[in-house]
């Protein structure tokens, strides 16, 4: 039986999030047991927001014992082992109409209890299916999945590895049918391969591993009662994106001297894109990829600037450097530079060549959404998930079009490439002394203040313009995160997904977590952030001036501060807490027809398995927050969508446990013991065929 390398850091139960110390390696390359990227002293933003919760609610919440934490203890004691029955084969406690329970429009549904099962528990009178798994095959020629005989080639036509981020698009003319696209965002290769040997990989695990990250897009057919989804495979519209597919760079920076290598000396083509996160949709149906951890894949730096954004001085954890010298800086120093962007990609056009845009900077993206102003222009709101980094709004000054000719798609591709790049500075409303972090309100008993966007470069047909002393243009674009840095941006707590409500036009950051928050040498509390050692996380509510998303300046309230609800320091809008499920580490948000706010986790610290919750955002059950699912053991909850009769999430790294492997899983979802653990793409529904929630 082969053992693993030693684990960097501390044992799983110490790793800052919940996550194991396997996660930490092969997800963001142990980001959180490197040094802080961000040694600036800019304002924390912990240390803008404590006082954002109202003294009446407070004093309710001390005086409460809480219903749903009580449950979820409940839950998690009462948890039976993993069951032999695959995905395909959990059924609904209750398989008949559901009960109407009580609850905001879209969220009448019984809470899940928090639990530790080896599967996606979903509410009673619910149903669900696996809709895709890795490695089933989507490409004309594509081999069905064998895990003991796989190869490259056969990876790169079927579905890849660690789904996050997911689109579902409108397919005319093809009833029943929409169009899938999934983010690809890293590879477990102790989980894909028997025997792996992480200090000595083989060339064809390497490959496979580039074929298994990039992107899918996979044609989906709906059963027209239910929420049932299967894949099609070898429709003409299926595509893979891998780590070696082409793209090209385009806006400011593309062109630019510090984007070129000696692969490509004109810094305009890059191949592949790597650990896509979470994402976004744009009005004019292409989809939108952040590029997260790229780090972890570049090896041998000692550059400053490659310090702030993670960039080791040894070996990766992969090897890839062993087998693509454009992975070894010391070879190819400006290639990380080609890393880090948002991606757009048209799944309508399988021969379209993907675009990484410059003009959105170049970071951690967690994801990306967009929003139009009054006159048509997009505004893209992204994350820099990272410990005490920022999160930033692109504006662009071209308008979008309307139609289909090739003209009209042509411009709209063009979009992202031309506008303002800003990055977000917080003020609490608060004196800084009051703010203790212990959760304890200030003065004028509330967590809130206003905000501006700061300009950092404007990107033109005929060039582009600095806004930041001492950078040129291409330097903002290429080391975004030093830019900020120099205007003085809040530091915030991992900003991961931000999305704009599309009925209300509110503005929710999800902030994952921060453990070293107030620790010896890290910033303290602030009204943006009121808890130091921030296990759980918390999301933020941003009200642009006007509701215009091209406004430079906005307010801002703590709209949720997760944890136990028993917790006096957790919040929910203002809603009694004794009526709320247990939430930890916001992730991903999303939202449904009615204005709802989902949230998925990623690393909950609660003893629970990670799961996806609905939340009112307004109207008297405001901050009402219930769990809908969680999922199996070991995995993260991704991708959500949340249609009118479907909720769609993404199981990404199931089994992903210290000391999992191939020979020893820690999981047996989605197919049962005996098989290969698998990411994989769920579909959920109603049993009676109605409506989600209503």
């Amino acid at each position: 039986m082969r053992k693993l390398l030693p684990l960097i850091g501390t044992p799983s139960q110490s790793h800052p999030g919940g996550r194991s110390a396997m996660t930490c390696r092969f997800r963001c390359g142990d980001a959180c047991f490197h040094e802080v990227p961000n040694t600036s002293g800019n304002e924390y933003v912990g240390d803008v927001i404590a006082g954002a919760l109202s003294r009446r609610s407070m004093m309710r919440a001390a005086a409460v014992v809480t219903v749903a934490g009580a449950a979820g203890a409940a839950g998690v004691a009462g948890a039976r082992p993993a069951e032999a029955a695959t995905a395909d084969q959990v059924k609904p406690s209750k398989p008949s109409k559901p009960s109407k329970p009580s609850g905001a429009r879209g969220l009448r549904y019984s809470s899940v209890a928090p639990n530790t099962l080896d599967a996606v528990v979903v509410p009673d009178g619910y149903t669900q299916n696996v809709v895709i798994r890795w490695g089933e095959p989507i490409l004309r020629g594509a081999p069905a999945f064998d895990p003991e005989k796989q190869t490259a080639a056969a990876q790169a036509g079927q579905f890849g590895y660690n789904n996050d981020f997911l689109a579902l698009l409108p397919l005319p003319g093809e009833r029943n049918r929409q169009l899938l696209v999934a983010n690809h965002e890293y590879t477990d290769e102790v989980l894909m391969f028997r025997g792996y040997d992480a200090a000595n990989p083989t060339r064809e695990q390497v490959e496979i591993a580039w074929a298994a990250h990039g992107l899918s897009a996979v044609v989906v057919e709906g059963d027209r009662r239910t929420g049932k989804l299967v894949a099609v495979p070898r429709h003409h519209l299926n595509r893979r994106v891998t780590a070696t597919t082409e793209f090209r760079l385009t806006g400011p920076a593309a062109g630019s001297d510090l984007l070129k290598t000696s692969a490509d000396p004109t810094g305009t083509k890059v191949l592949g894109t790597l650990n896509n996160c979470s994402g976004g949709t744009t009005p004019w149906g292409t989809t939108l990829h952040g590029e997260e951890n790229f780090n972890q894949y570049f090896a041998n730096s000692g550059r400053p600037t490659d310090k702030r954004y993670g960039i080791g001085t040894g070996a990766t954890e992969r090897k890839w450097e062993r087998f693509d010298k454009r992975f070894d800086v010391a070879q190819e120093p400006n290639e990380s530079h080609r890393f880090g962007y948002v991606v757009e990609f048209d799944p309508y056009d399988p021969s379209s060549t993907p675009r990484k845009h410059t003009a959105l900077g170049r970071f951690k993206h967690e994801a990306a959404t967009i929003r139009l102003t009054h006159d048509g222009r997009p505004v893209v709101y992204t994350g820099d998930d990272e410990r005490f980094d920022y999160f930033y709004k692109f504006v662009g000054s071209k308008r979008m079009r309307h139609g289909s000719s090739r003209s009209v798609r042509e411009h709209n591709l063009s979009l992202l490439d031309e506008g303002t790049l800003y990055v977000a500075k917080l003020t609490g409303d608060s004196p800084a002394i009051e703010i203790d972090g212990t959760g304890k309100l200030p003065a004028d008993g509330e967590f809130d203040g206003s905000g501006e966007w700061i300009p950092l470069a404007t990107a033109t047909a005929k060039g582009a313009v600095s806004h930041v002393e001492g950078m040129t243009a291409d330097e903002v674009f290429v080391f975004t995160r030093l830019a900020g840095d120099k205007v003085g941006a809040t530091k915030m707590d991992r900003p991961e997904d931000i999305e704009p409500n599309p009925v209300t036009g509110k503005v929710y950051v999800a902030l994952t977590n921060n453990s070293n928050r107030g620790k010896a040498g890290s910033a303290a509390a602030d009204e943006a952030n009121p808890r130091n050692a921030n296990k759980h996380g918390h999301v933020l509510e941003l009200t642009e001036r006007w509701n215009r998303a091209e406004s430079t300046k906005f307010c801002w309230s703590l709209f949720l501060v997760a944890g136990d609800p028993a917790d006096p320091s957790t919040y929910f809008a203002g809603f009694p807490k004794d009526a709320v499920s247990p939430i930890s580490c916001p992730d991903n948000v999303a939202f449904d027809p009615h204005g709802n706010l989902w949230i998925s986790t990623d690393g909950a610290q609660l003893g629970s398995h990670d799961g996806l919750f609905g939340v009112a955002t307004r109207g008297s059950r405001r901050g009402e927050l219930k769990q809908f699912l969680t999922v199996p053991t070991g995995a993260e909850t991704c991708g959500p969508l949340i249609q009118e009769r479907r909720v769609l999430i993404a199981v990404q790294h199931p089994g992903e446990l210290d000391g999992a492997s191939v020979e020893t899983p820690k999981s047996t979802w989605p197919d049962g013991p005996g098989k290969l653990v698998r990411p994989a793409v769920v579909s959920v529904w109603r049993v009676d065929g109605e409506d989600i929630g209503v």
